[in-house]
């Protein structure tokens, strides 16, 4: 790929991100009904391709069991106040309701100094299986080690290990750092990680043993990374590289596959049809689902990054609610900005373009068509 010189001492590749890019029409076009939108990774099969993040202004375990009654799979962040207080839902509405931007950030960082509980954990993990659906938690990388124990007694089906930016080498002279494919490898259930942006990282991470690579950080709605440590790689590219490595990956294992979870960037309906255009098997959704009227976060949504001691790199933003769940998962829509029925939009968009599966569709033809930002 073509390099440009940002000047005589350092030059840098043309990255894009979704808004940058668009699908393009071919030959055919199919009845939407005819459309399969399904993906199945290891033993479980979900109608929707979709995960939601592991925020606290999204899933709560009521919320999780919710997504997987509706195809999906929710994902609780086990580092949040589910596993800190018995009760946090005064806390949730006491976050929403505080109007200055900076009293908020610094009630985040007040709310979550409370230690997370290991007993907590394991109730909030039964309370999801007890219902039936697929149980999905997830935990930083620097978490991991410690409270692993605690996730797999209390028996969830997915475990996600996911950070800002997850490397399978992290250096650290102070503390032993987490061995990704020795824990993957003695762990008895698919392991989802990242997130990663590039295709060296990525195939490092696949080499690991992972299930699946969640690709991305930097780009969602509550982030501030970009501003506060000048890290962000443009999700249409970072997508496209981490297929590539999935690719050759595929050839250097003897065919194993990994699935590529685009986290971050992923607002709007056609956002959810770029990712899957640009090699995504499915993506994994903040914004577009705190939006929802019954979202723990009621419309407000922020993330673990917002809530560091030291150096927050979030924000709790304020977006809105435009209607429930159920709607903004299947419809119907009563907004033509593609914040409601993401997934019969991607279902339309796959019918225009003439693809019936997913992993057709992501050989669907992309145009370089940048866009004013919503």
């Amino acid at each position: 790929m073509t390099e440009i010189e940002i000047g005589r001492g350092k030059r840098g590749r043309r990255a894009y991100a979704f808004d940058d890019i668009a699908v393009v029409p071919s030959r055919r076009t199919r009845d939407p009904k005819e459309v399969s939108i399904a993906w199945q990774i290891d033993a479980y099969r979900f109608e929707l391709p979709f995960l939601a993040a592991p925020m606290d202004s999204v899933v709560s375990p009521e919320q999780a069991i919710a997504f997987g009654q509706m195809g999906g799979l929710g994902v609780l962040n086990l580092e949040g106040l589910w596993t800190r207080y018995e009760d946090p839902r005064p806390l949730l509405a006491e976050i929403t309701e505080v109007k200055d931007e900076a009293v908020a950030t610094r009630r985040l960082q007040e709310i979550y100094r409370e230690p997370i509980k290991a007993d907590l954990i394991g109730a909030r993990l039964k309370e999801i299986r007890d219902s039936g659906v697929v149980t999905a938690a997830a935990l930083s990388p620097q978490r991991t080690a410690e409270f692993s124990k605690a996730v797999v007694d209390a028996g969830v089906d997915i475990f996600v290990i996911r950070g800002t930016t997850v490397s399978a080498e992290h250096v650290s002279g102070a503390a032993e750092p987490l061995n990704l494919k020795q824990f993957i490898y003695e762990l008895d259930v698919p392991v989802i990680v990242g997130g990663c942006a590039t295709y060296t990282a990525a195939l490092h991470l696949m080499r690991t043993g992972a299930a699946g690579v969640l690709v991305g950080f930097g780009g969602g709605a509550a982030h501030t990374t970009r501003t506060v440590l000048g890290i962000q790689v443009p999700m249409a590219t970072a997508v496209a590289d981490v297929a590539a490595a999935r690719r050759d990956y595929m050839d250097e294992s003897g065919g194993r596959y990994v699935h590529v979870i685009a986290d971050g960037g992923v607002g709007y309906s056609g956002d959810l049809a770029k990712a899957v255009a640009c090699g995504a098997d499915a993506v994994m959704i903040g914004a577009a689902l705190a939006r929802a009227n019954d979202a723990p976060g009621r419309g407000f949504h922020w993330g673990m990054e917002a809530v560091h001691e030291e150096l927050p790199r979030g924000k709790r933003v304020d977006l809105g609610t435009v209607g429930s769940t159920a709607e903004i998962l299947h419809g119907p829509s009563h907004t033509p900005d593609g914040t409601m029925n993401l997934f019969g939009a991607l279902r339309r968009a796959m019918a225009t373009t003439g693809y019936s599966e997913l992993k057709e569709f992501q050989r669907v033809e992309v145009t370089v068509a940048p866009t004013a930002a919503h």
